[in-house]
């Protein structure tokens, strides 16, 4: 089987599930709609964009490239394009409003008399 066929059957499987688990269990949304599955279908298209060029490059560089060398360059950029993904999926297609700032009336308390106070709900984890 060719490796663009390979990439996008793998690309698409895992698109699926990914949505779903990550709707699930990541970011506790529940059930992911048809909104959020299009919407990881972009960004899946874009992964694969990003692993099929990885993939072409190496073998304009090096067209005999052994397969050793396919796999390292093909698992790198796999996981900088989820990495990417990831955050997309994070700061857009499930943050309904989780991540997005959001302003404080004014209040009795202390803090409220200071001024509008900004604030992110969910931070992002550090690495």
């Amino acid at each position: 089987m060719p490796w663009a066929v390979a990439n996008a059957l793998i690309t698409v499987a895992s698109t699926a599930l990914g949505t779903e688990l990550h709707a699930r269990f990541t970011f506790g949304t529940g059930r992911a709609g048809w909104r959020q599955h299009w919407q990881s279908a972009g960004s899946a298209t874009a992964a694969y964009a990003v692993t099929s060029a990885a993939v072409f490059v190496l073998h304009l560089v090096q067209p005999s490239a052994a397969t050793l060398y396919e796999q390292a360059v093909y698992l790198g950029a796999a996981g900088l394009a989820g990495i990417g993904r990831f955050l997309v999926l994070r700061l857009f297609v499930f943050a309904d409003g989780r991540t997005r700032p959001t302003t404080r009336a004014m209040g009795s308390s202390p803090a409220g008399r200071a001024g509008a106070q900004v604030s992110v709900l969910s931070p992002v984890p550090a690495l």
